[in-house]
């Protein structure tokens, strides 16, 4: 009788515990149910949680793209030294130029030795950093040409993120030491007034100017979605905007700087906010203010190459295309 007593009070253990148990999982998955519902109602109606999720989703895959060709590289630090110095010692040579031209001469344009090396600095920092980050999207009119970028696609993570981490080459930062060579060397030399606000806006203007960059470097890398073969005249936005911005805008012509303030906004990398530090007037008769809208310029850079971007995907139609 015992055992049987028993038997029976473990049946109904067994039975209420199942039950509870059955209950629980029901009532869980009602919660996470809603839970998600509501969550994924919430994003629906949130394009600024979906942008932001965005913005964390393409820094992740980036940033496992690019560090595994980080590790790639470091497996032979030998070489990855003796590359950085060769990329610093060939960027240096653009300055060397610089410094021969001012051993023949006292000012350029009216610009002393010091205020155009600020000027190469400022420029050459902001774009090395560009090019650092982003420099691979110079490869997308080869991808598109030969179907590589389907590999990319079928990936469920963002393709810019993937394309501009592809093949991240370390070596380019020597472009980057470079610059900032030639920025502390000016800093050095130049005799003006410091203020607060002129030593805060130094370190604006180098990221500004590195965001700017790196959305002309979109807008390029998305015209090749349709001209294959043209990357050598979106270069000419980046790396010949460069060497345009090394220089004193007083040795161009007016309407050569009234393209670059207007039209492609590059004089907002550094022209706009270096004047401003040495107390020049800004050129093509922008207001002195403009030296301080690099933020927005930057911003308003980003979202057009945004949107070109995505126009230059949904054209995408494999090789060929």
């Amino acid at each position: 009788m015992a055992e049987v007593a028993g038997a029976d009070r473990l049946d109904r253990a067994d039975g209420s515990s199942q039950g509870g148990g059955a209950d629980r999982v029901d009532q869980a998955d009602g919660v996470d149910g809603a839970d998600g519902a509501d969550r994924s109602s919430q994003e629906d109606g949130d394009p600024g949680g979906r942008t932001h999720g965005l913005l964390a989703d393409s820094w992740r895959t980036y940033r496992m793209v690019a560090g595994m060709w980080i590790r790639s590289t470091m497996t032979y630090r030998s070489s990855f030294v003796l590359t950085l110095l060769t990329s610093f010692c060939a960027t240096f040579f653009d300055f060397v130029v610089i410094l021969l031209m001012f051993g023949q001469v006292e000012g350029l344009g009216g610009f002393a030795f010091a205020e155009v090396a600020l000027l190469y600095g400022t420029a050459g920092t902001a774009f090395g950093i560009a090019d650092l980050t982003m420099g691979s999207l110079q490869r997308m009119g080869r991808r598109v040409r030969d179907g590589s970028l389907d590999t990319f696609l079928l990936r469920p993570a963002p393709l810019l993120a993937q394309v501009a981490g592809d093949k991240f080459a370390l070596r380019r930062f020597g472009r980057v030491l470079q610059g900032l060579f030639v920025l502390v060397w000016a800093l050095v030399l130049l005799d003006v007034e410091w203020t607060p606000l002129k030593v805060a806006l130094l370190p604006v203007t180098v990221v500004c100017g590195a965001v700017i960059f790196s959305a002309v470097m979109v807008l390029g890398a998305s015209a090749l979605f349709w001209m294959q073969d043209a990357a050598e005249v979106t270069s000419s936005f980046t790396y010949g905007g460069n060497n345009l911005l090394a220089y004193p805008p007083t040795i161009f012509a007016q309407d050569l700087v009234r393209g670059v303030v207007y039209v492609v906004p590059l004089a907002f990398v550094n022209w706009l906010p270096a004047l401003y530090v040495l107390g020049r007037p800004a050129p093509a008769g922008v207001p002195e203010w403009a030296a301080f809208v690099s933020p927005l310029v930057a911003a308003a850079c980003c979202g057009v190459a945004a949107l070109a971007w995505r126009a230059g995907v949904r054209s995408y139609r494999s090789t060929g295309s």
